[in-house]
């Protein structure tokens, strides 16, 4: 009986193809760049096609390295960047256009025109209006690209996020789906009745027929073609990278949060099977759906995280690695007054000012190199503070400990810096690849590799844990100064 499972982990700058065992454990990896396109300021896009041929070949790749045939693999679970937008011709396959990227922010003015409808909108859908998500853009691409529109309502193109245009391939153009947590981050879905929304779509102007079926997150959801792996392997299990990431932390029950340090960060609370409304511009979003029982999280997103020390490294030339960030930030004692706000993308929650640019304030001729270095960390957590502080607000839950993924996690004293400032212990997951780990889980469940929730959470282990140190009331007594800086970039 074949216990192997390959999870899909296509992200913002690469894909990834990991096989686990079934007690999740990794037997291969492989992993490959592809290129980011930026045709003007602002403006984030990738190239469709290299997505796809960029995830096929380190799915083979990985499949080769694990000595495995196709046959030992029982299901393929996909986790996906989010609200990144293709949409491409039925019948050849091929995309009109590059894929405009969630960091895009070229629907930000468009945005701005459908502030009056912001209740509606976040009633039915749970996001606020802004450019991040995918509607927009789609609303964009049938605008701009010559001839979209006519051929879109005469039902020669479909539209997809990330996980769709992967499922079409995959399967050889049999199956449009997406599933439940990625069409909650469209802009177009109910998520209280967890189906597309007759209303935004007209409010957007978005024909129904470029819509791909909606599933659940875990099951037997499509096949693959035969052809592509030497078996048709189900694909068993489809969530967003960051609902994926929730699942792989075993924040399975309500009241559970995780964050994860990427490009940029994503915290999500699990609220169990009630969507709990923001009242602090958060998102609620679909955690997940299995044997079609609907659950749904807070979210809290922060564009710039990670990214921010890539600047450092390629634009301010300051290090020559992300791996001495903390070498140089733990030069100095503390920030001396500087602070970096990394508002490359506008800010996301919950401030949601997409006009917004990174600045660093409190410069004075004693600010050095290693200042910046620590204030760039620190600035990463004072906005995960932020989203963590009108979480808590939102839900009237006071969290027991955040659990925490992505590279970042790797940068101690930024898990130290951020213990301190929110009061509670930080936990780093043993698995770097819960992403990947949680994609892997839902499409085991969806082919009984694993029976339920609590053997797939019985496998979680902890790889550090970072309580609040003696530093802790001199880091909350910077989240004034921290405001203000805030304040100075928010136009």
């Amino acid at each position: 009986m074949p216990r192997a499972i390959l999870a899909l982990d296509q992200g913002t700058t690469s894909s990834r193809a990991v096989l686990f065992d079934e007690k999740g454990g990794i037997i291969s990896v492989a992993q490959h760049e592809f290129e980011q396109i930026f045709p003007s300021p602002g403006l984030v896009e990738h190239d469709p096609n290299e997505i796809w041929e960029s995830q096929k070949d380190v799915a083979l790749q990985a499949i080769k390295e694990s000595g495995l045939s196709p046959s030992d693999i029982a299901g393929i679970g996909i986790a996906n960047q989010r609200e990144t937008v293709v949409v491409w011709d039925r019948k050849t396959g091929e995309p009109i256009g590059n894929a405009i990227v969630w960091q895009d922010r070229r629907t930000a003015d468009f945005c701005k025109g459908l502030e009056g409808e912001t209740e509606e909108i976040q009633t039915v859908t749970g996001l606020v209006v802004d450019a991040y998500f995918s509607g927009t853009k789609i609303r964009w691409m049938l605008d701009h690209i010559e001839g979209a529109r006519e051929r879109a309502e005469a039902g020669e193109l479909a539209f997809g996020t990330i996980d769709s245009w992967l499922i079409w391939n995959l399967t050889g153009g049999k199956s449009h789906l997406t599933d439940v947590t990625n069409a909650s981050r469209t802009m177009l879905f109910d998520i209280g009745n967890v189906a597309w929304s007759e209303e935004m779509l007209d409010l957007l102007q978005i024909p129904h027929s470029l819509l791909p079926d909606v599933c659940g997150s875990s099951g037997k959801l499509a096949v693959t073609d035969p052809d592509l792996f030497g078996a048709a392997i189900p694909i068993s299990g489809v969530a967003g990278d960051q609902h994926a990431a929730l699942f792989g932390q075993a924040c399975h029950q309500a009241g559970m949060a995780k964050n994860t340090y990427g490009t940029g960060c994503f915290m999500l609370m699990n609220t169990g099977t009630e969507p709990v409304r923001s009242k602090n511009r958060l998102l609620t979003t679909i955690a997940w759906q299995i044997d079609g029982k609907t659950e749904y999280a807070l979210e809290g997103s922060i564009f710039i995280g990670g990214a921010v020390v890539q600047w450092l490294r390629d634009q301010l030339g300051i290090i020559s690695s992300a791996s001495e960030v903390e070498e140089l930030a733990r030069k100095v004692d503390d920030n001396g007054g500087v602070y970096f706000v990394s508002a490359f993308a506008g800010l996301g929650a919950p401030h949601w000012n997409g006009f917004s640019h990174g600045a660093i304030t409190g410069l004075t001729r004693g600010a050095n190199k290693c200042h910046i270095a620590r204030a760039a960390l620190e600035g990463i957590a004072f906005q995960t503070h932020d989203v963590l502080h009108a979480m808590q607000d939102d839900s009237g839950i006071k969290l027991a400990e955040l659990r925490v993924d992505g590279g970042a996690t790797q940068n101690e004293l930024l898990m130290q810096i951020q213990a301190d400032l929110l009061g509670v212990p930080v936990v780093r997951s043993r698995t770097p690849e819960t992403t990947a780990l949680g994609a892997a889980y839902l499409a085991g469940l969806g082919v009984g590799i694993w029976k339920d929730r609590s053997e797939i959470a019985a496998q979680w282990e902890e790889n550090g844990r970072f309580e609040p140190g003696p530093d802790q009331g001199r880091m909350q007594s910077q989240i004034s100064d921290w405001n203000k800086a805030i304040e100075r970039t928010l136009l």
